[in-house]
């Protein structure tokens, strides 16, 4: 595997160990992540994400990684409280040793009732 492909694995060992010290080191500060439920364009941003969505994590394994280039593509299985599997794939690009962006594909309706905020 290339640096692209070893640096993405590192990121995603870090962010499911809760190592968000190296997880956040191995991003580009202009990041930008796409996924079904939110659009951030900062790492600081996805580092908080990350940390919110750890809270419900209880685990994460990897089926396989894809790499061409400095694209990689990371396809997993997330265990979380709410919902015991949901399989996701997740497109990064790396930029000079680190994440430049991200985009994250998975089903959301599972998810949605998390983020409904209440009507005032």
């Amino acid at each position: 595997m290339g640096y692209a492909g070893k640096t993405v694995e590192r990121y995603f060992d870090a962010w499911t160990a809760k190592d968000f010290e190296t997880a956040r080191s191995l991003l580009h500060d202009d990041l930008s992540f796409t996924g079904p439920i939110e659009k951030l364009d900062n790492a600081d941003a996805l580092m908080e994400s990350v940390k919110g969505l750890s809270q419900i994590v209880t685990g994460a394994d990897r089926r396989g990684v894809i790499e061409q280039g400095e694209q990689v593509c990371v396809i997993y299985d997330l265990h979380t409280v709410p919902v015991p599997t949901a399989p996701v794939a997740e497109w990064y690009t790396v930029r000079g040793g680190k994440i430049a962006s991200v985009q994250a594909f998975f089903d959301a309706r599972p998810f949605a009732a998390m983020f409904e905020r209440p009507e005032s």
